[in-house]
């Protein structure tokens, strides 16, 4: 794993590097060099050319995670409220990872990186397409002095804390959908599965996983069952996935904290700015029947509120899909 480390910081800025070079850098013979090479191909799918007298260069150049720019995106009050940090070259998925390793004092968090999963999770179920050092895939596992049943609107909050962390970064024209993606002009750019764990009466831990599509190549993108998008084609400007990540990380705990002691309240006003459904029909899948209405927000509880001609009625994350009146 580490000579795999090694060769991946190498050969990041996508240029050339000579067979001898990496070698001599790693401490390894040429042969060495040729089967992590193609080991990264074959293990994480990554495309390398190999071409005579040149040596070895990615297809494209990648910024590999590094926790010490992460780290520095960290105030010192979240400083002081992580247990660990964790990343992983690759994991089945960070949401799994932190429900093996949950943070053990109340008030306090263990976080999870990943450059790939294998098994990457969406909501009820769904794949979450994780190509090695694309996207970011993050879970931030926090310690509740609470009931399981005062934890719901956890994944309000963490997509409030995602689209703000995106718009402080340059990211203009993206919205929330109840209750947990962020989108851009209606596709789907980022996702939120929060799992939840512990005593009835409390304490309780949530782990708050996030995915965000940064690139994604077509081919990539036909294993995903929705419209989607990425930050590549939703802005010309750059974006890092280290500060994203580090600020990410930073909001969250501090988001957890704040939901602590005041519940959903705080962010609700928060939430609505990035809501643009309001007004819009919609339609709500239950038990697999369709609910048609006009959507009208979301209530101080979380749940979503639908009118039609029965009135209005709330319904909650576990219970419902959300789908605009025109969708499939």
């Amino acid at each position: 794993m580490r000579a795999r480390a090694h060769l991946l910081s190498r050969l990041a800025d996508g240029r050339f590097h000579s067979g001898q070079q990496l070698a001599d850098a790693m401490g390894v013979s040429r042969s060495a060099v040729w089967k992590q090479v193609r080991r990264l191909e074959s293990e994480l799918g990554l495309r390398i050319y190999a071409v005579r007298g040149r040596g070895y260069r990615l297809a494209k150049p990648l910024e590999i995670l590094d926790l010490e720019r992460i780290r520095r995106r960290l105030g010192p009050d979240t400083f002081d409220s992580v247990e660990a940090i964790h990343l992983l070259s690759s994991t089945a998925s960070t949401n799994s990872c932190a429900a093996d390793d949950l943070p053990v004092d109340i008030g306090m968090a263990r976080i999870w990186l990943a450059e790939h999963q294998s098994g990457g999770r969406g909501r009820r179920g769904r794949q979450w397409v994780s190509p090695f050092g694309e996207n970011l895939y993050l879970t931030v596992a926090w310690r509740f002095d609470l009931p399981m049943t005062e934890l719901a609107g956890l994944s309000l909050i963490t997509g409030v804390v995602v689209a703000e962390v995106l718009e402080q970064f340059g990211l203009r024209g993206h919205s929330l959908k109840w209750p947990n993606d962020v989108l851009v002009a209606g596709r789907k750019l980022a996702g939120i599965l929060v799992e939840a764990s512990g005593e009835a009466g409390g304490p309780s831990t949530a782990a708050l996983g996030v995915g965000i599509n940064f690139r994604l190549s077509d081919a990539q993108g036909e294993h995903i069952e929705q419209p989607w998008t990425d930050l590549a084609r939703a802005s010309e400007q750059h974006f890092s996935r280290n500060e994203i990540a580090g600020l990410l990380i930073d909001r969250l705990v501090h988001a957890c904290r704040q939901f602590s002691t005041h519940r959903l309240a705080p962010f609700l006003d928060r939430w609505r700015r990035f809501d643009d459904l309001t007004g819009e029909s919609v339609r709500i899948i239950r038990g697999g029947q369709p609910i048609e209405g006009v959507y009208r927000g979301i209530a101080s509880s979380g749940a979503l509120v639908l009118e039609n001609e029965n009135g209005r009625r709330e319904f909650h994350a576990g219970e419902v899909s959300l789908r605009k009146g025109d969708e499939a």
